[in-house]
């Protein structure tokens, strides 16, 4: 499959009077209303399909059926996922098919009376719209091997696309999942079957899904449910591995997989995995240290003893969000009025959370959750405050309208100036990402703001800025204007943004100084200090002008002939084993962990230090490990709840060197090659200097040395579900798991990359079979090949993002697109070139000189304009000057 979106899918087994007592006694009582609360707590739990089951012997199941789903559709938090109607019953399913809303699941049909009954109920699914669940049992019985699974559904899947017309998308296979450690020899291997036959159902049978009722596995241990859990989480690590696309299992039941204590693990995958013949005696002889509940640690809370005032400072300095509603309730019932909480205690506990950070106390991570405690506490008091606020006087200390620029989608940085500056009492208009500069205007306008701030990753983010700035000045508005990103610069803002407008307009490096730059803006030096600012920016553009083109610098021409030496002659140019496109969908996360590189991440959270050392720092120390526990669980239960997924697609193809330029060849297009142009070094080196003027071109065998070359590319993305995740906690009110979440995403991003590279150097390619890199020499790339990206600086011109992704035809292969500007969504994406060449390396272009660019746009097929406007941040002259191209 293609589909980026696929992620496993946890189908919740409590509403199943076969498989819960609980939930068959309350429907044989005729408690219907505690029943749909099962239902609820299984959503609740993280279910996002509902398995609903009547079948019992002293009901009327197609009354229970019909009902019960009645019922439940009326509730919009259980409504909204899914319903698999599951009974051996045509007349229960086709009750419930007549109840159900949107598109349902059937479980199940099979080929155990045979084609002829099978395809009429198939075709009776199909009327209903309904995809349908296929159970791996025919006429002689239900399949217990891997040989006899893949042979039931492969007959199956060729009569339901041939002859019912279903869509394999459609189809959802249970190979069967049985018992395993009953003590019968014979039963040792259905869990390996079970994983063997769903890996060649995927790689067989396009597009079909498979499925499992995972608790049969554990029968042996009914009774034991620390074991019987850590069994299910052990097989569903394997299965999902093997390609499982959902499982029927008590949502709220599964352990973390590491987790799970070590011995029990090990013991659960001899036994699921039938790795030794004593491991059901090992199993049954470690089950009973297990019996019984594993009870949790209990915290301090020795600081609920004091004044709930206090306990409300305490809960902010500390990050602690689990009383935030209780006792703010109690204090409103303390106070005159519920303002009077937020005024107190609240901002109380702000101040000294502030003044903490100020002071380089607390550090970005401890603000997040202090907002988080901050939030909650006010969600609980806002029904409170808009009954009396019409008779309150109480004012922000401003309001800020904060977006991140049309064509750009990246938002972590801004987000987390947002919490800070929402912790220090100012009202923040956040508008997200892509946003128009109309919509900015407008909002300032509507909201009369005292402040915009503008925010981007990309390049190309800059130009609009510049944009905004332009018609700010256009619209006569009388406001600052903050920039902010990793793109930006104060000497940008200095020489572009600036100028553009007549009033304040700041550079803010990070969150940290945020709160600062606001309060002197709109406090009653902010004349002084914007004066201030506009000097140091006077200064900065003199400088820079009379700076520019000072040092020494080669034409084109001088620097082309100081290209890299490369003794072609004898150079073997290593030939792919995989040549073409490789797909890769919902990429195993858990492998990617040891790829992740945690220094970026920490300065993502403006933690400063190299990690592991960072975790031992004498200042940050403390916070940084700290926010390290943290990520880490919230990376469990990412990959344990595939709150996301991954996915990626590799290409290598034939290429040759025209000059600066790389010609792709053997590409699905409608021409004999892609022209990939690349620029060049054209700093002078100096009389005896041996350094070369670097271009990627030089690391590609020219096409005239005949030499059977070739490269490669990549895109990859971890931002599946990061968007749909975040926004949850978003709006929960919990910024700093949201942020979290966004922050974990880039850096499963990352790792993917590096371990794609790694694949393609040892596999795909195989330039280097033998390669074993530890993490360490992975981060400082200490391997064979490069992988630089477009918009980067071996080559800093964006839009070859555009050829890159045709030729991947990326958006199809993993859901990974582009914005005008060239900014890849998802956010969590990374995309690049890859050159094998042992000499080839990584460089930044730099500044360059008119005559390449005029050269460049020829090459392009560009006007002299669109050059430079794509290659502003490289450009050594002022745009609009270039020579005519020769």
């Amino acid at each position: 499959m293609t589909d980026a979106s696929r992620s496993f899918v946890i189908v919740g087994e409590r509403t199943n009077v076969t498989g819960s007592a609980r939930f068959r006694k309350l429907i044989e009582a005729d408690d219907y209303d505690a029943a749909v609360q099962v239902a609820r707590q299984q959503v609740e739990s993280g279910a996002q399909i509902l398995d609903v089951n009547m079948d019992e012997g002293l009901l009327d199941s197609v009354e229970a059926m019909a009902r019960f789903l009645n019922l439940i559709a009326a509730e919009p938090d259980i409504c909204r996922v899914p319903v698999m109607i599951d009974s051996s019953k045509w007349e229960v399913i086709e009750a419930g098919l007549k109840c159900v809303q949107g598109k349902p699941i059937v479980n199940s049909i099979s080929l155990k009376e045979g084609e002829a009954p099978f395809l009429e109920q198939a075709h009776r699914v199909r009327r209903y719209g309904a995809a349908v669940v296929v159970m791996a049992f025919d006429e002689t019985g239900q399949a217990d091997t891997a040989d006899r699974k893949v042979e039931i559904c492969t007959r199956a899947y060729r009569l339901l696309v041939d002859h019912a017309g279903f869509l394999p998308d459609d189809i959802i296979f249970d190979p069967n999942v049985f018992a395993v450690a009953t003590g019968i020899e014979e039963h040792n291997d259905y869990a390996q079957a079970f994983f063997d036959a769903t890996r060649r159902i995927k790689a067989e049978l396009p597009h079909a899904r498979v499925s499992g009722g995972i608790s049969n596995v554990s029968f042996s241990f009914r009774g034991n449910e620390p074991v019987r859990q850590a069994m299910h989480a052990v097989f569903l690590y394997h299965a999902i591995q093997a390609g499982l696309d959902m499982a029927i299992v008590n949502a709220g039941a599964l352990p973390v997989y590491d987790d799970i204590p070590d011995e029990l693990r090990t013991a659960c995958e001899d036994v699921l995995l039938n790795r030794t013949p004593d491991a059901t005696d090992n199993m049954v002889a470690l089950a009973s240290a297990f019996q019984g509940e594993v009870r949790e640690k209990t915290a301090d809370l020795s600081w609920r003893e004091k004044p709930v005032t206090e306990r409300l400072v305490h809960a902010l300095v500390n990050g602690i969000s689990d009383f935030a509603a209780e006792d703010a309730e109690e204090a409103r019932l303390a106070a005159g009025r519920p303002l009077d909480v937020i005024e107190g205690p609240l901002m109380d506990g702000m101040k000294v959370v502030g003044d903490l950070f100020g002071a380089g106390k607390m550090f970005l991570p401890q603000v997040v959750k202090s907002a988080r405690v901050m939030k909650k506490a006010v969600a609980w008091l806002t029904p409170f405050i808009e009954e009396d606020m019409k008779h309150s006087d109480r004012k922000s200390a401003g309001k800020i309208v904060m977006a991140t620029v049309k064509g750009d989608v990246h938002d972590i940085g801004k987000n987390i100036v947002g919490v800070v500056l929402r912790c220090n009492g100012y009202d923040v208009i956040d508008l997200g990402v892509m946003a128009p500069l109309e919509q900015i205007l407008d909002t300032a306008k509507r909201e009369q703001a005292d402040i915009i701030g503008l925010s981007g990753l990309i390049t190309p983010s800059l130009d609009e800025m510049c944009r905004v700035a332009a018609r700010m000045e256009e619209d006569g508005l009388d406001l600052p204007l903050l920039i902010g990103g990793a793109t930006t610069s104060k000497m940008h803002t200095a020489l572009k943004i600036a100028p553009a407008y007549g009033r304040a307009v700041v550079h803010v490096s990070d969150a940290s100084r945020a709160v600062g730059v606001v309060g002197t803006l709109l406090g009653p030096d902010n004349a002084a200090y914007a004066d201030g600012i506009r000097t140091e920016y006077d200064v900065m553009r003199t400088r820079h002008a009379s700076g520019r083109g000072a040092a020494a610098r080669m034409s084109l021409a001088d620097a082309r002939a100081n290209r890299v030496p490369i003794d072609w002659e004898t150079y073997r140019a290593p030939q792919p084993n995989s040549p073409g496109l490789t797909v890769f969908e919902d990429y195993n996360l858990a492998e990617l962990v040891r790829y992740i590189d945690w220094t970026p991440f920490f300065r993502t959270w403006e933690l400063a230090g190299a990690y592991p050392r960072i975790l031992d720092d004498s200042v940050v120390g403390e916070a940084a490990r700290a926010l390290f526990d943290d990520a880490k669980a919230t990376l469990d239960r990412m990959i344990q709840e595939k709150w996301t997924v991954a996915s990626g697609v590799v290409g290598l193809w034939p290429a040759a060197a025209d000059g600066d330029d790389v010609l792709i060849r053997g590409v699905p297009v409608n021409q004999a090659y892609v022209r990939l142009p690349m620029l060049r070094q054209q700093m002078s080196r100096g009389a005896g200097s041996a350094r070369p003027n670097f271009s990627l071109a030089d690391f590609v065998a020219p096409v005239e040395t005949g030499i059977a070359d070739w490269m490669g590319g990549f895109a990859v993305t971890a931002g599946g579900g990061i968007e749909v995740a975040s926004r949850e906690f978003e709006e929960a009110g919990d910024d700093y798991t949201a942020i979290m979440i966004k922050a974990l995403g880039d850096r499963l991003a990352e790792a993917f990359a590096e371990r794609m590279h790694e694949r393609v150097r040892q596999d795909l390619w195989g330039y280097a079979p033998d390669e074993a890199s530890s993490n360490t020499e992975l981060v400082a790339e200490a391997y064979r090949g490069i992988r630089p990206a477009p918009g980067y600086p071996a080559c800093p011109d964006h839009t070859e993002k555009g050829s890159l992704f045709r030729l991947l035809d990326a958006e199809a292969n993993v859901g990974v697109s582009l914005t005008e500007s060239f900014a890849m969504t998802p956010a969590s994406s990374v995309s690049g070139w890859y050159i094998a060449h042992p000499d080839a390396r990584y460089f930044g272009v730099g500044r360059i000189e008119q005559d390449q660019v005029a050269d460049y746009a020829v090459r392009k097929g560009w006007s002299l304009q669109d050059a430079e406007r794509w290659l502003a941040p490289n450009l050594n002259y002022a745009p609009g000057q270039a020579a005519e191209a020769a």
